[in-house]
């Protein structure tokens, strides 16, 4: 089934219902923006684009975006979305893999592509022709979304994601993270060419609205000046947008009027953060842990959970959704009990088909129906699922396993300090010590005195960086790898 059904049926059901708003300024209800959708999606067959072909999104957030993207799969085409805030070489590096032959494009991330010589056809405006009648015909299995991963080890990889891998997230989204009305909207201040877009699906399976910020991304006061607006507000957002957000509430007196869910994912969210934004903003807040092979899709942490008293709960990520299983696997891939530290492995329908060209890739990553994740964690006896590292994050030190974020979460707690992140570095005794980078005003007096009370000795920081900002990937991610190339 091709997911463009969602959006037809939407249309036909409730064309007068508003669809597109930049701002506060209405774009179109949802007749005109299936009537676009169609238009671009006739267009594109008219230029010898065919179904099962790749045609690239590098646009920034406004509304056209989801015109674009569901016009795509009105005509049976994958989307690659761009991160908008990529350099014009690394987004030439994603259209000649993918294949992709023509790209739409706002104006910068035009540029961008000219500066760089691409030889996919740049298009900047919505194209008009004759409107293809019906959504062309896909199977579950066809490729739907061509997700680059963000690279930070190396070259991105396409992940292949089907209509039914994301028909399967979206569903999973309505029974275990949140209910949606027609009446609500969907706010998109974190890059449409991530989850933040992809949850735009059940919005349009339900018909609410979808409200693109004027300035294009992530403005605190504009995020809750639209939500004190429209009400009823659904946002994505990673954990350091959310931590900017209680700040800037904090300091402002606000408590996020008309801000209704906040589901929150992509890095670690440390304890102390959410405690403080949930005391800001009130039980708005859900968390979800997937990844670009299994999208917004493994586990979920109810609002109820986030806003309880059991600490262990809230610092975890949750339990499995509902069309996934979980397990927990030692270092062959053979499940461990319950309480065991090992890497995370999740199977089902959102599961990615593979990687684009890269059978390798795949057959490391995909092992027996399993999608191995990388990310190291422990299952509790109710199922609940606590991240601690990822496996290639993990320091050995004499012999020890250390977690990184065990010892994050501890650094965080101090009110001085505003970001953390720990890395090992090669000893010539120990094999790696533990190293933290700082964003604050904490001595490291203080700091060793907060470790001293709460964690093991061989665990606690051996040297303290102290930084203005931390490097981070276009989503936000903390570049571990460049912190261990400055040490």
């Amino acid at each position: 089934m091709n997911l463009a059904t969602w959006l037809e049926r939407t249309a036909a059901a409730t064309p007068r219902a508003p669809a597109l708003f930049e701002g506060t300024e209405g774009v179109a209800d949802y007749g005109r923006f299936d009537r676009l959708a169609r238009e671009l999606a006739g267009w594109l067959g008219a230029q010898g684009v065919a179904p099962g072909d790749r045609v690239a999104i590098f646009m920034a957030n406004v509304p056209d975006y989801l015109v674009v993207m569901w016009g795509c799969w009105y005509a049976g085409t994958a989307v690659v979305p761009i991160n908008a805030k990529l350099h014009g070489r690394e987004a030439a590096f994603i259209l000649e893999d993918s294949g992709a032959q023509v790209v739409f494009a706002t104006a910068a991330q035009a540029d961008a592509l000219r500066a760089a010589k691409v030889g996919a056809r740049i298009v900047t405006d919505l194209p008009q022709g004759t409107s293809l009648v019906r959504p062309v015909r896909r199977a579950e299995h066809d490729l739907a979304w061509l997700f680059y991963t963000s690279g930070t080890t190396g070259k991105p990889k396409g992940v292949m994601l089907s209509h039914g891998n994301l028909m399967a997230m979206a569903l999973s989204y309505f029974a275990d993270v949140d209910q949606v009305s027609a009446s609500d909207a969907a706010l998109y201040a974190a890059p449409m060419s991530h989850g933040a877009g992809l949850y735009n699906l059940m919005h349009v399976r339900i018909g609410a609205r979808h409200v693109c910020p004027a300035s294009g991304g992530f403005d605190p006061a504009e995020i809750l000046d639209l939500s004190e607006h429209f009400g009823g507000v659904h946002m994505f957002a990673a954990p350091t947008m959310v931590t900017r957000l209680t700040s800037y509430a904090k300091a402002s007196g606000r408590a996020g009027e008309g801000l209704r869910t906040v589901v929150y994912a992509g890095g670690p969210m440390y304890l102390a953060d959410i405690l403080a934004a949930r005391e800001t903003f009130g039980d708005v807040f859900v968390q979800i842990y997937g990844q670009g092979e299994c999208p917004m899709a493994i586990t979920a942490l109810s609002r109820c959970d986030v806003s309880g008293d059991d600490m262990a709960r809230v610092a975890s990520v949750g339990r499995a959704q509902s069309c996934v299983e979980v397990a927990i696997a030692d270092s062959d891939g053979a499940p461990l009990p319950t309480g065991a530290a090992g890497e995370i492995m999740v199977r089902g329908a959102p599961v990615m088909l593979g990687y684009w060209n890269n059978p390798r890739a795949t057959a490391d990553t995909l092992r027996d129906g399993w999608l191995m994740t990388g990310d190291i964690g422990v299952l509790d006896a109710q199922g609940y699922l606590t991240l601690q590292d990822r496996s290639k994050d993990v320091i050995i030190s004499g012999g020890s396993n250390i977690y990184p974020r065990e010892v994050e979460e501890v650094l965080q707690s101090h009110p001085q300090v505003s970001e953390v992140s720990v890395v090992g570095r090669p000893h010539a005794d120990w094999g790696e010590e533990v190293v933290a980078f700082v964003v604050g005003t904490a001595t490291d007096g203080e700091l060793d005195a907060l470790c001293r009370a709460q964690i093991a000795r061989f665990k606690a920081p051996k040297a303290y960086v102290h930084v203005d900002a931390l490097p981070k990937n276009n989503y936000g991610k903390v570049l571990k790898t460049e912190l261990r190339a400055l040490l």
